[in-house]
């Protein structure tokens, strides 16, 4: 199975300090990425923060589980029934070095049931999001319906879903 994670609303290019009373100066040339799994500085694909949507997708394994279906793969983090992916801001460098300095945490464990048998399925199940925050920040901390909607695509028409 595969995951294709759709981003549109990116947040530019910088980004002030988290808090309001922070006196660091702002992120500049911000750019946002999958995070391979216990691997925080392999980045799948760096999109800058003034495109216009991104898209990733992710090559993943399924498993029945007494939980329900478990997803894994090398993009995928967590263990079983706490699985996520991880969506990395970071700043990049003159010498193209990204450094981290807030993630989004796309929890699996939120995909309704009737999206993920779909995408077992179809093999495609779909996260689709902006990822500018309320505050017109890059999106962070963890990420759950309805901020995203997953979807399993079929041939012609989506089979269900958003919702929690």
């Amino acid at each position: 199975m595969r995951i294709r994670i759709d981003a549109v609303g990116l947040p530019g290019l910088t980004c002030p300090p988290k808090a309001p009373d922070d006196d660091r100066a702002a992120y500049r040339n911000i750019h946002v990425a999958v995070q391979r799994r216990n691997r925080p500085t392999e980045l799948l694909d760096p999109q800058p923060g003034n495109a216009a949507s991104a898209t990733w997708t992710l090559e993943c394994t399924t498993t029945a589980s007494p939980a329900g279906v478990d997803v894994k793969g090398p993009y995928v983090q967590g263990g079983p029934g706490g699985r996520f992916i991880y969506l990395s801001w970071g700043t990049v460098d003159e010498t193209g070095a990204f450094t981290m300095f807030r993630r989004a945490k796309l929890m699996l464990d939120a995909v309704p049931a009737a999206a993920l048998d779909g995408a077992e399925r179809g093999g495609l199940l779909v996260g689709s999001l902006g990822l500018t925050d309320a505050c017109g920040a890059p999106l962070c901390a963890r990420v759950l319906p309805p901020t995203i909607t997953w979807s399993a695509p079929t041939i012609g028409r989506p089979s269900i879903v958003s919702g929690g």
